[in-house]
């Protein structure tokens, strides 16, 4: 059994128009997006090479990246034609490390990258008058799947509400090359990482959770206990009111 999803043409002009309104609203001239060679970015940026033209910005940020990953996002680059740039943060990343003198936790260490890389794309957004964009679909925010003050950082989620099946589709729609829909996703903080292996379920189990409520007991407890648990990613950090 699979879940619906949204018709893809429908979805890429709703989106189009929302991402124009807030880009007006803001003051700004475009958005930006992390190009890190998987389907949610390249969703992104072929949405705001749409809306914006050449007023938007794709930017590769390699922090001890595979290889494979940088070639893929030039696939995506190139296919859509979009304005790029390449900051290479591998450099930062080490000095970064180094300066604690003792190792960090695996995990900390890990989530460093996307902190940066979040610092690259605010530098860039606040110089050339853009917005920056972030990738998370409807599955990833409502479990925390991702870096908090890291690819979580952003002024604008345009696949916030799609479930995964509703981002390949539109990324068929819109032409996104087959391989990066077919590549199996990944946040790429180490070699071999998958998010439905970190995850421990499939998005299609995913999505069927999110659109219809149904899914086995092991599906339904570890969702709703990361859901719980990552509750502080999604809220604005709470305020002490003494009294």
């Amino acid at each position: 059994m699979k879940c619906d999803c949204r018709d893809a043409g429908r979805l890429a002009a709703a989106i189009e128009i929302w991402l124009k309104q807030h880009v007006k609203e803001a003051g700004t001239v475009g958005g930006i997006v992390g190009l890190s060679g998987g389907i949610d970015s390249a969703v992104v940026a072929a949405l705001l090479k749409r809306a914006f033209g050449s007023e938007m910005l794709a930017v590769l940020l390699p922090c001890g990246s595979m290889e494979k990953d940088k070639e893929d996002a030039l696939l995506v680059a190139d296919t859509f034609a979009l304005p790029c740039r390449e900051i290479e943060l591998t450099p930062a990343y080490e000095a970064f490390l180094r300066a604690f003198g003792t190792p960090l936790s695996p995990m900390a260490s890990a989530n460093i990258k996307p902190r940066l890389r979040m610092n690259a794309l605010y530098a860039l957004a606040q110089t050339n008058g853009l917005l920056v964009c972030g990738t998370g679909n409807k599955a990833e925010i409502l479990m925390g799947y991702f870096t908090k003050y890291g690819d979580g950082g952003c002024d604008l989620l345009p696949l916030g509400d799609l479930l995964k099946c509703e981002v390949r589709s539109l990324a068929r729609f819109l032409g996104v090359p087959s391989e990066i829909i077919e590549k199996a996703p990944s946040a790429g903080l180490w070699e071999g990482q998958t998010d439905e292996g970190e995850m421990g379920m499939t998005y299609e189990e995913i999505d069927m959770y999110i659109a219809t409520g149904k899914g086995d007991e092991k599906v339904r407890t570890r969702l709703e206990r990361m859901k719980n648990v990552s509750a502080h990613k999604r809220a604005m950090p709470p305020v002490c009111i003494p009294f």
